[in-house]
């Protein structure tokens, strides 16, 4: 049986992950300092396996956001990529380059949720053709969801 192996990193590509093991559960937490780290309605995280984790280029730096909890990103675009606690590491869903099988299981701090963070979905969707047009026009800079072997290490650029 193969192992299996995850990979991930932030949007510039200076910070990269391996993960050997199976991934713990996928979360959502809704407490203010997630929601400020991922200056979002929500942190999104996954647990994953101790030891298993192998940083293949740089890695994060921390802030310490609490007396227990350190955040991890990426010094050069700053990207949010790690919740760590003396229980474990967290890295942040929308980090991984497959992201499909990653659904949140669980919604942690559900009390200080937004409220109204429950029917965003329920809004209309944009549907202007013009503006899918120009996004498809888009060049982007941010590192492929793949390994890439020639990638410079501050990005692509101008």
């Amino acid at each position: 049986m193969t192992e299996t192996i995850r990979t991930g990193g932030c949007q510039c590509g200076a910070v990269r992950f391996r993960i050997k093991g199976a991934l713990g559960r996928p979360s959502i937490c809704h407490c203010r300092m997630c929601q400020k780290q991922f200056g979002s309605f929500f942190g999104a995280l996954v647990t994953v396996p101790k030891d298993g984790v192998e940083w293949t280029h740089e890695e994060p730096s921390y802030f310490q956001s609490s007396v227990n909890i350190d955040r991890g990103f990426c010094a050069r675009c700053g990207t949010p990529l790690t919740y760590r606690q003396p229980g474990g590491l967290e890295i942040a869903i929308g980090a991984f380059d497959d992201r499909s099988d990653l659904a949140p299981q669980i919604q942690v701090n559900y009390a200080a949720r937004l409220p109204w963070v429950e029917t965003i979905f329920d809004q209309p969707v944009h549907q202007d053709p013009d503006y899918y047009a120009r996004q498809e026009q888009i060049i982007s800079f941010q590192h492929p969801d793949h390994e890439a072997a020639d990638w410079p290490t501050k990005g692509l650029q101008l």
